[in-house]
């Protein structure tokens, strides 16, 4: 067992050294992405004064700190290019090393995916941090200590089912050749979904049950709604297992797709 953790181990470190090399794209990339930020806070100023005082259970100062804290979650959770990559080792045969050697591919993409997440939270802490300073006022620590730990294992869920719907979906060019349309296609829904564009929770109450048994809103909404302590009791623990259950089924996916992929990639002379 500790001789696997050693191999994952390097893995992770030279991801790291690979990805530092990149570190100024990544943080001229964290600050571009504070321009839709302003663009957000002009849009809700706009339909704050059109509507009154609030929108759905929001303030305008309650709407700005999700918008902020949803900056926050995408940055630790979002998997950067990985998809390509996986596309990249099927479509030019790479993969064909890891069919030899004693490196599960999985683990292999997850370490390398842990150490882009850290290089790139790390070079973002600047710009997030003038965002957060910038926005000082309307900032709302959460009153109870357990939110805390709550938050982190959510937010570490959201990533494992982020990731694993990349790792999946990238899976798919074992059989299709580009799988740029329907990347963008999963993208757009994950983008509207995941609350990402505005809270899903002032959306109608029907679209909201919908949505809570899909996994887009554990990606990005619902971390956030833990932090904001919008969410207690029953619907926080529910909403964990839910989340926890995604987590598994795409897991269990992600392993069934490979194994075929691989029959399929071998079968046409891989």
């Amino acid at each position: 067992m500790i001789r696997v953790l050693r191999k994952y181990r390097k893995v992770f470190d030279i991801g790291l050294q690979n990805t530092f090399v990149y570190r100024w794209n990544f943080l001229l990339r964290s600050l571009f992405g504070l321009v839709p930020l302003a663009g957000t806070v002009f849009i809700w100023r706009a339909i704050f004064k059109g509507t009154g005082n609030t929108v759905g259970s929001y303030d305008y100062a309650g709407m700005i700190w999700y918008f902020l804290l949803v900056i926050l979650v995408d940055n630790l959770v979002t998997p950067t290019e990985d998809e390509w990559q996986i596309a990249a080792d099927i479509r030019e045969g790479q993969i064909s090393a890891f069919l030899t050697k004693p490196l599960n591919y999985l683990g292999y993409r997850i370490s390398l995916f842990l150490s882009y997440r850290i290089v790139y939270t790390l070079v973002t802490v600047l710009p997030l941090t003038l965002a957060f300073f910038w926005f000082r006022d309307l900032i709302v620590l959460p009153k109870f200590l357990h939110t805390w730990p709550l938050f982190f294992l959510s937010t570490a869920m959201a990533a494992a089912i982020s990731f694993l719907i990349a790792y999946t979906l990238a899976l798919m060019a074992f059989w299709i050749l580009e799988i740029s349309t329907i990347v963008f296609i999963l993208y757009s829904f994950e983008y509207f979904l995941s609350g990402q564009t505005f809270p899903i929770d002032i959306m109608p109450a029907w679209i909201q049950g919908v949505l809570r048994w899909l996994p887009f809103p554990y990606e990005l909404f619902f971390p956030v709604q833990i932090f904001l302590e919008r969410v207690h009791g029953a619907a926080l623990w529910t909403g964990l297992a839910i989340q926890a259950g995604w987590v598994l089924c795409l897991w269990t996916l992600a392993q069934i797709v490979w194994r075929r992929g691989i029959r399929h990639y071998q079968a046409v002379g891989g």
